[in-house]
């Protein structure tokens, strides 16, 4: 009996012993984000879970026969990145097809729409480019010292000489940044039949030249078909390549219906490389209460979130709405159709709180946002006290330092993009002045008890690239430098933020602004094994170099995706 009795025991402790063992160990600088804890010395991970966090003596415990050990010989370690804004599948459009943001000469011109045309399937078209949106404002350049007004911009149209030898099986539908002329090739004046007959189309000696005015452009526009499943497919893998090289591990993404069914599928092909929190936007909460999706539907892969609202247009176009008008075109900005249709903002955030669900609205100008925190309070006054992590997403220029006082009186979520401030710091002085001195005030939301978080609105707009490298985004928020060091201050430096608070708004603030505090965004016992390994420590080197570091290890559900 005894015996019998002993044998039980050992069972049961080898079963315990082998629940400990860990299929993977990682030393290394461990920067958990865990404020209990935040730096360790090892990590185990058994499965798709952190298994254990510690100094290398109390992980070693964990390593059994079939443990791999992964020694990173001190390099620094840290959650995976969590970016909160992207549009995925504009993204992988934009990178498998033709990207002319910084384009404005037909060398360059030919060489983009050659490389595109090897990208893309055999029957899609080449849309888009918006050609020109650096030919204005120069890439990197800092706007200081330019006249007021914006510069003109080179008359550099394409010519279709220039692309019918490129593009003899490809239609080409090109716009311009900002969508005052449009450019089709040979081929897409042929199957739209588009031709001279149709108002808005240039010709020369009988012949379409290629040039379009908007309205000819809607005309081709209109015989484009939808886009494959097998391209929506080709086009995501380049975004989920994208995102994995700069060790983005999960994303905030403003989602539209169709779009799920592409992450469902790379899923189910096992190919599905990042999280993702999925945005619908805000006018389909009704269909999403009638089928039954409560805020948080899904799993640990994708995950139905909040929902996107708008209320003004964005700076790139100067449509953000302001209380005073633009220095350059003496407008205040748009309001959004969300504002300006039935049933308005309002009763859409009354409806969306009442469900349960958390809106995250799209604010950039000083009225917007002040507008936006006025329906915010009403709703959180009228209807019963619950839970809310509601954001202002962009929040990019306030009124004043009271404005972030009033957002953390409220207890609202600053969904900020760092690379913005040092991007649109080429033009955003000459169009509002002194009001540039409140855009992207992230100390000042800081010091004011905002919760920051941070993204990067990938790809961008129409008026500008944004990239997905979180690491550019704390150099912007650290530096407020251009990527070529200028100006040598800092734009605004008053505004600059330390490198913790900058790695923390890129992991456990956008957890914790997702609801998904206990599953991701610190490297803790329990929570999903998301990590990166960096090529540098970013407490350690100067700011100038922040930009520069590169992830070498990629870890996602305790699968290595990167570095091997």
């Amino acid at each position: 009996m005894r015996f019998a009795t002993t044998l039980v025991a050992c069972g049961l402790l080898a079963r315990a012993l082998a629940a400990q063992e860990a299929d993977l160990v990682v030393y290394g600088r461990l920067w958990t984000g865990d404020s209990s804890r935040p730096w360790a010395e090892a990590l185990a991970i058994r499965g798709d879970r952190i298994l254990a966090v510690g100094t290398r003596a109390e992980v070693a415990g964990h390593v059994g026969r079939r443990t791999t050990v992964r020694d990173e010989r001190g390099r620094f370690v840290m959650p995976g990145f969590i970016d909160n804004h992207t549009h995925f599948s504009q993204a992988g459009a934009l990178l498998l097809g033709v990207n002319l943001l910084d384009v404005n000469d037909d060398g360059a011109l030919v060489r983009r729409v050659r490389e595109a045309r090897e990208r893309v399937p055999r029957d899609a078209w080449l849309v888009g480019g918006e050609w020109g949106a650096y030919a204005a404002w120069a890439q990197g350049s800092t706007g200081r010292g330019a006249a007021s007004g914006a510069p003109a911009a080179p008359a550099w149209r394409p010519r279709r000489a220039v692309l019918d030898s490129l593009t003899r099986e490809t239609p080409v539908l090109l716009g311009k940044w900002d969508r005052s002329e449009f450019f089709a090739n040979g081929l897409a004046l042929e199957r739209s039949r588009v031709g001279c007959q149709v108002a808005g189309v240039e010709c020369e000696s009988g012949e379409p030249t290629g040039r379009l005015t908007p309205e000819a452009a809607a005309r081709v526009r209109a015989a484009i078909p939808p886009r494959s499943f097998e391209q929506r497919l080709a086009e995501a893998r380049v975004a989920l390549a994208d995102l994995l090289r700069h060790g983005v591990t999960t994303i905030h993404d403003n989602t539209s219906p169709e779009q799920f069914a592409v992450y469902d599928e790379l899923r189910r092909r096992g190919e599905l490389t990042v999280r993702v929190y999925a945005r619908p936007t805000l006018d389909r909460q009704a269909a999403l209460r009638a089928v039954g999706i409560p805020r948080g539907f899904g799993d640990s892969w994708i995950r139905s979130g909040g929902l996107k609202g708008f209320v003004d247009g964005i700076m790139g176009n100067s449509s953000a709405r302001f209380y005073e008008p633009y220095l350059t075109s003496g407008r205040r900005g748009d309001w959004r159709a969300m504002m300006t249709e039935p049933p308005g903002m309002l009763p859409l955030l009354l409806a969306a709180d009442s469900a349960g669900y958390w809106p995250q609205v799209h604010a950039i100008g000083d009225e917007a946002i002040d507008t936006l925190l006025t329906m915010f309070e009403h709703v959180f006054t009228v209807n019963p006290a619950r839970e809310r992590r509601w954001r202002v997403i962009h929040a990019q220029v306030l009124r004043g330092p009271e404005v972030a006082t009033r957002m953390n009186r409220l207890g609202v979520i600053a969904e900020v993009q760092p690379y913005h401030a040092i991007d649109d710091m080429r033009w955003m002085e000459q169009r509002i002045g002194a009001r540039s001195r409140w855009a992207y005030a992230f100390r000042t939301l800081q010091r004011a008890g905002v919760r920051l978080s941070f993204g990067s609105d990938w790809p961008g707009t129409n008026a500008s690239w944004y990239t997905a490298n979180p690491l550019h985004g704390v150099y912007a928020a650290v530096t407020r430098q251009t990527l070529d060091g200028e100006p040598a201050a800092g734009w605004f430096p008053e505004e600059r933020v330390d490198v913790e608070t900058a790695l923390r708004a890129y992991t456990v603030n956008n957890a914790w602004a997702a609801g998904e505090e206990d599953l991701k965004g610190a490297l803790r016992a329990g929570l999903l094994a998301d990590l990166v390994v960096l090529s540098d420590d970013p407490f350690a080197v100067p700011p100038s170099r922040l930009k520069d570091i590169r992830p070498v290890t990629v870890i996602l559900g305790g699968r290595v995706m990167l570095g091997g």
